[in-house]
This record gives structure tokens, sequence and C-alpha cells, in this order.
């Protein structure tokens, strides 16, 4: 992906359909990267869950009030403070996006690919992948574990694309 190229190794991004639905940069380990870039992966395609859609929001209620309140609700993590601001915003209060609907929701995501700007040293990033629908891997290769990136690749059905050494944008 060309967005790699702009960002600070390691780098990682999820694309669906054309657009990039998460990049992770920066950070120490590869599977870290994959990790940061999955959450925000997570997020956009749980924007999309029917709970989060009925939302139903006060008139006047900014754009990106209805965003942000969208992305609190789906992490769920608020202080009782802003729990009290949340609800504000809000004609009703719904009831929780719970673990299990986040997984099932999740579960259906489907067609995702990612790249990186160097190769996946180990399976674990791999892994991680494949709980957010990753079908397609693009990747320069030339890992001593190569072997087994792609043969954990193979066993959730993904095509893996060896981009070769030209297009590694790994830098530092």
């Amino acid at each position: 992906s060309v967005t790699l190229k702009y960002t600070q190794s390691n780098s990682v991004g999820y694309a669906k359909n054309g657009m990039m639905i998460g990049v992770g940069a920066g950070q120490q380990s590869r599977v870290d990267c994959v990790k940061l870039a999955g959450r925000k992966v997570a997020v956009w395609w749980l924007r999309q869950h029917p709970k989060v859609k009925a939302l139903a929001f006060r008139e006047g209620t900014k754009r990106q009030e209805r965003v942000n309140a969208r992305v609190r609700y789906i992490e769920g993590d608020m202080t009782d403070s802003e729990r009290v601001d949340w609800e504000a915003k809000l004609d009703t209060v719904p009831e929780p996006l719970t673990e299990e609907d986040k997984a099932s929701f999740l579960a259906s995501l489907d067609g995702v690919s990612l790249s990186s700007d160097a190769f996946f040293p180990f399976r674990d990033s791999i892994d991680h992948a494949s709980r957010l629908g990753v079908k397609y891997v693009a990747e320069p290769g030339g890992s001593v574990q190569d072997e087994d990136v792609f043969a954990a690749a193979n066993s959730y059905g993904m095509s893996v694309a060896i981009t070769g050494p030209e297009a590694r944008l790994f830098h530092h």
C-alpha cells in the first residue's frame, strides 16, 4: 500500500475495497503495529453494527460529537463523568454493546488486505490479522521465518503476495 511509504517504520496497513481502514506505525515490533492498526479496523467495522447505527441523538448534536459518541459506545470504557455527558447527547440510552455483540459482528468482516513495509518475522501477525477478515497479505518477504509465516497464512485461507525487496519500504 502506498500509505506505508509515508509512515514511520515499523508499519502495516489494513485495506478493504481500496480504502485504508487501519494503519499502525512506529512501534518497536511488527505485531504491535498489526494490533494497533487492528483496533482501528475493529472500530471502523463496528461503526456499522446495527446497535451503533441505531443510536438516537438529540437534535442539535454536532456531527463530530456523534462520531465521538459512537466510538465511545463501541469502546465502552467511559468514566462516570464521560457517561453522563454521552447520555446527554442521546434521546434514549441504549443497551450496552457487549463483547459477544462485537465478536459476532467482527466475524462477518471479510475480504480485508494487510500490507507491511517489511517482512513479517513471525506468524503472530498473521494469527492476529485472521481475526479481522484478512484474506490477502502483501509483504516483501525475506524473513528466515517466511515458511512458517506462509503456512500460517495458508491455514487461514489467506493469499500472500511477495512484493520483493525493491518494494521494501522499511526505513530507519
